[in-house]
């Protein structure tokens, strides 16, 4: 492999004008597709092979033209101190509010709040419920215009009014703190190689990059059905990874030159070596992004396969237009070792090489090995431990920030009705194969009626055919806790004893449910993904590394850094430590996705560190150093760099944590900080420490293994023998 992406980056240093218009073109033609593409529309949340979906599923077809799937608005009236909503001129209002509603080209049907006693107790909060035939997404600008103007005439008329539901579902927006996680990106790769030239190259080439991948995903997003998060976390890995891929191989570049090369020899052998370390990163990053695809969540499936579609754009890039751009840069990239005007002095010719701070740590954790490796797993174990008290869901209306409408209206109806009046239950039961299905609708009620946590349970609507009924829970708690989910399992449960005698089927669907569901297989999708993802990459790694231990050891510092990240999540998002500084108004359960989409994305992005390091600490140990020596030596060429990586991967992704959404918020955050913990901890710690230990062992393989493996030559030892640089007979491993 070594000498093929040697052979490629000589060609794309001299052919540069031929690379960079292939490129410049791929990006217009992105760019045109995403601008004439149709507009996207909201990405359809479906979860196959749940009771959810099913009952989803039945709906569409048992109740045509009730468009189950559309967007619904809920407009909370409340009445001022001291009056009530049925006073005469409150009912007016209200009445007019729901008549102007109702002119909506879109609206399905509006409420009557009087009519379906949609009014609470002590008749100070109601509410008008809005269907349309959209989602939300798609509901065009007319319909929510209409939707807030007739809020804002109530409101002129004295009553305090919100509006809930999906109907004013908004793109979300990452906020400024994006800009300036590229622009703490910039300053890295500056201070990195002393140059704005060479630090302008990683970044021109990661956003062209991100520019083609997510103007793809733009204008395949009506197409394939992509929502607007696929495109924020491609853009979001794409950058991380782009930039990180391109500061290796021009790192290299200049290392090359540093030792007397020629600038095409060295464009050359910085893509065959450094270039070598790019693609197994990648495909790391790549298997670990498209393995989502196992869990069975079309919504995830798209997310990871968009993503990872961005990371080998950026692989192609690192590997083509970076030694391109560094012909057009030519002297403007300084060998290794010489600053740039920009940062002040060079090194004088006859000065003695000072030991820099990479190999100074290295020496000091080879010196005091066990110390290091118990301060640093001590210290995950620590942070992970708030991972124990782990609670997972999906956010609604209750996690919004306490500034939005929405947040308002979840508010008012929880004050007016009860929490659990923001998460209705619906059931449905399906009596075709009954004899009398009226009296199957009954009965299904009257159990419900009789569980835990039931406040409301509204009589059966039956469709056209009479065979098919819906029945709407208002629980006693929240949406979101543990005793709604029992609920929902304790109708479940009711519903196999239904069937054992009518053979009708009781399903529960709503969002609440959903939610539950998709939290469920999550869970258990989990341990099925961590196999086949640490496995894949378990098994690439040893090609790469041609060893058994330093994979497991890769492996297990991964799990040891992906669990402190999590526990990291759980203090911040569900305890609420730091809370304000991360902007999180509301705390409350996990993201349901957050540690299936932790484990696929943490580990791509740490095998990246691992490949970059420790293929440096190899390539030095088969030509002859021994295993100290070759971790200190992997240090002193390696851990500048993949420190400056880390700091950009951290700062690019910490830039969404300012996002509107809260997804997209707690992902920012999550990888941020799992960059961290495995960058720092894991692979500038541990595993020098744990190399140190095992010496000689660490690097041992099976011959049999050994002469069944593919030689990738991942240390270009096929350049240096070609080139008669090294005639050091290599160590035998």
């Amino acid at each position: 492999m070594a000498t093929f992406l040697y052979k490629l980056g000589r060609l794309s240093f001299r052919r540069r004008h031929f690379v960079a218009l292939i490129w410049v073109a791929l990006l217009t033609l992105a760019g045109v597709g995403a601008a004439s593409a149709p507009a996207a529309g909201n990405s359809s949340f479906s979860i196959p092979g749940t009771e959810a979906q099913k009952a989803f599923d039945l709906l569409e077809q048992r109740f045509p033209g009730t468009s189950a799937d559309g967007a619904t608005a809920r407009v909370v009236f409340k009445a001022p101190s001291g009056e009530k909503m049925t006073d005469p001129g409150n009912k007016a209002t209200v009445k007019e509010t729901v008549k102007e509603l109702s002119d909506g080209s879109e609206v399905v049907r509006v409420t009557d709040p009087y009519q379906a006693k949609a009014v609470s107790k002590d008749g100070t909060i109601a509410y008008a419920q809005v269907s349309y035939k959209v989602s939300g997404m798609e509901l065009d600008d007319a319909a929510k215009d209409a939707l807030k103007d007739s809020a804002q005439d109530a409101r002129e008329a004295g009553l305090t009014v919100e509006i809930g539901g999906d109907a004013l579902q908004a793109v979300p927006h990452t906020g400024s703190s994006e800009i300036i996680g590229i622009a703490v990106a910039a300053v890295v790769l500056v201070i990195t190689f002393g140059s704005l030239v060479a630090a302008g190259l990683p970044l021109l080439t990661a956003l062209i990059g991100v520019g083609i991948g997510v103007s793809a995903i733009t204008g395949l997003a009506s197409a394939l059905d992509l929502g607007s998060t696929t495109s924020t976390l491609a853009m979001m890995i794409g950058l991380a990874v782009g930039i990180d891929y391109a500061l290796f191989i021009v790192s290299r570049y200049r290392a090359e030159l540093a030792e007397g090369r020629g600038r095409e020899e060295a464009a050359g052998r910085a893509v065959g070596t450094a270039g070598s370390a790019v693609v197994f990163a990648g495909l790391t990053v790549v298997i670990a992004l498209v393995g989502l695809s196992v869990v069975n969540i079309p919504m995830l499936t798209k997310m990871g396969i968009a993503a990872a579609g961005t990371v080998a754009i950026a692989v192609l890039i690192a590997l083509t237009m970076v030694p391109a751009l560094l012909g057009y840069a030519g002297r403007k990239v300084k060998p290794m070792g010489e600053k740039g005007k920009l940062l002040g002095r060079a090194k004088k010719k006859d000065q003695p090489a000072k030991p820099n701070l990479g190999t100074r740590w290295a020496s000091f954790v080879v010196r005091r090995p066990v110390a290091v490796l118990l301060l640093g797993v001590i210290g995950l174990g620590a942070a992970a431990v708030p991972a124990t008290s782990l609670e997972l869901g999906l956010p609604d209306d209750g996690s919004q920030p306490t500034s939005t409408t929405q947040r308002r209206a979840y508010d008012l109806l929880s004050e007016g009705f009860g929490p659990g009046f923001n998460g209705p239950l619906m059931v449905v039961v399906d009596a075709k194969g009954s004899d009398d299905p009226k009296a199957v609708f009954a009965e299904t009620g009257d159990e419900i009626k009789g569980l835990k946590d039931v406040v409301t349970v509204t009589p059966a609507q039956p469709n056209k055919a009479g065979d098919t009924a819906t029945i709407t829970v208002i629980p006693g708690s929240k949406p979101s806790s543990v005793t709604t989910e029992n609920l929902v399992h304790g109708i479940r449960d009711a519903g196999a004893g239904i069937k054992a005698d009518t053979d009708a089927n009781v399903l529960v669907t709503g969002s609440t449910a959903m939610n539950i569901d998709v939290s469920e297989k999550l869970n258990d999708a989990l341990v099925p993904y961590l196999v086949l993802v640490v496995g894949l990459a378990f098994l690439l790694l040893i090609v790469v590394f041609r060893s058994i231990l330093v994979p497991l050891k890769a492996a297990l510092g991964f799990l040891l850094s992906v669990m402190a990240a999590l526990g990291a999540v759980v203090a911040v998002f569900q305890w609420g430590w730091l809370s304000g500084l991360m902007g999180v108004e509301q705390t409350g359960p996990v993201m349901s996705m957050m540690p299936i989409f932790m484990v696929g994305v943490v580990f791509g992005l740490a095998m990246d560190y691992e490949v970059f390091l420790v293929t440096r600490m190899r390539e030095a140990y088969v030509h002859g150093e021994k295993p100290a020596q070759a971790v200190v030596t992997g240090f002193r060429h390696g851990a500048r760099v993949v420190t400056a990586a880390a700091v950009i991967m951290m700062a690019v992704f910490a830039g969404f944590i300012g996002s509107s959404e809260s997804m997209v918020k707690m992902i920012g955050f999550g990888l941020a900080i799992a960059v961290f913990f495995d960058a720092f901890v894991v692979r500038m710690a541990i595993v020098p420490a744990v190399l140190a230990l095992l010496g000689r062992k660490a690097w041992w393989l099976p011959k049999w293994l050994d002469r069944a493996l593919p030689n990738v030559d991942v240390e270009g030892e096929g350049l240096r023998t070609a080139s008669g640089d090294d005639d050091r007979e290599l160590a035998r491993v």
